[in-house]
């Protein structure tokens, strides 16, 4: 018999899928049956696998250690199944890989983090390594999580940025924390400012809306001002910050958030981002690349305003938090203004 107490990593799911995720080779059927049999119990009482979890639940199994071992669940020594074992493996590449990142805020259940460029929110294909491992591997390196505890847990990010688009990354490092930073992203509760160089000079803000296409083969996006088929709406808030002879740094805030939207969407009213090599002016970028060093686009992910939240995310209520911006952005000459 094996015995698990649940932490507050784990609380708030429901007791089938927590069996799922710590039985991972065990067919559906069979932990429902075993529900049925009392093989599996909670808090030493029968249970149908539709409870909710809370914290200090133990949660009983009834089976031999090969049983659970032929399941995936892992040794009760803390030997790791070989899905665990390569997920531990990865966070510490991942983390020797990027370093030690900026943390901008951490507590017990979420942590926003600055991403450099070059990192991928989430890894792509299985031969990369992404932000989604290092937190793994910072959570690791600093004690914050166990490897067995990752048996029943993944921390991993709650929004995406390109890869060469850098700041805030918000991530999940308990259930609880992860469920509530998606609730709030969906609802759009949470208020995302973005700092970007456009190529003109712009002379006003506006709040423009389109519809917006993605082709998945090119993994580029098409901007319509009418809906077309397979495009979703798409609403995109901006204004001048600071305006030079040739361009100009402007704050965007996303009201919907889609792939590539301040790119394309601005792109399409005719200020292309500096450096974007999907939406941009061609013959600028190659020219700032000689000149500046300039090779990608220059679009930071420098606020975030959280919403009135409850329970115990309540401290993050109307809180504000900001990444510095990256010194690429001081290649085009001007005093930046102050964030």
């Amino acid at each position: 018999m094996r015995q698990i107490e649940i932490t507050d990593r784990e609380a708030g799911q429901r007791l089938d899928k927590f069996l799922r995720k710590y039985m991972k080779d065990a067919p559906g059927g069979f932990l429902y049956k075993m529900l049925r049999k009392k093989n599996i119990t909670l808090n030493s009482q029968k249970a149908d696998g539709s409870e909710k979890l809370a914290v200090g639940d133990l949660v009983r199994l009834f089976f031999s250690e090969e049983t659970l071992a032929g399941f995936g669940a892992g040794g009760a020594d803390g030997r790791l199944s070989e899905a665990d074992r390569k997920q531990v493996k990865e966070g510490y590449d991942a983390y020797r890989a990027f370093g030690k990142l900026q943390v901008l805020y951490e507590d017990r259940h979420v942590l926003l983090v600055n991403k450099p460029v070059g990192i991928l929110s989430q890894k792509a294909d299985i031969r990369q390594l992404s932000l989604n491992e290092w937190l793994t591997g910072y959570l690791l390196e600093t004690g914050k999580i166990t490897e067995t505890g990752l048996q029943t847990f993944h921390p991993s990010v709650c929004n995406r940025l390109d890869r060469n688009t850098s700041g805030i990354v918000i991530c999940g490092k308990s259930l609880y924390g992860s469920q509530e930073m998606a609730r709030i992203i969906k609802e759009r509760s949470l208020h995302k400012y973005y700092l970007l160089y456009v190529e003109g000079q712009m002379d006003k803000g506006q709040t423009i809306e389109g519809y917006l296409y993605k082709d998945e083969t090119s993994n580029r996006v098409e901007i319509f001002r009418t809906k077309k088929p397979g495009s979703v709406r798409i609403v995109t808030a901006y204004r001048p910050v600071l305006t030079g002879q040739r361009e100009t740094l402007v704050e965007a805030e996303l009201i919907t958030g889609k792939t590539h939207q301040i790119r394309a969407h601005l792109a399409a009213a005719g200020f292309p981002l500096v450096g974007d090599g999907k939406y941009g002016n061609v013959q600028r970028n190659e020219e700032r690349r000689r000149k500046s060093g300039i090779t990608h686009q220059l679009l930071h992910a420098y606020r975030v305003v959280f919403p009135e939240l409850s329970g115990e995310l309540k401290p993050l209520s109307g809180m504000e938090i900001k990444a510095p911006l990256p010194p690429v952005f001081s290649r085009l000459g001007g005093r930046l203004p102050e964030l």
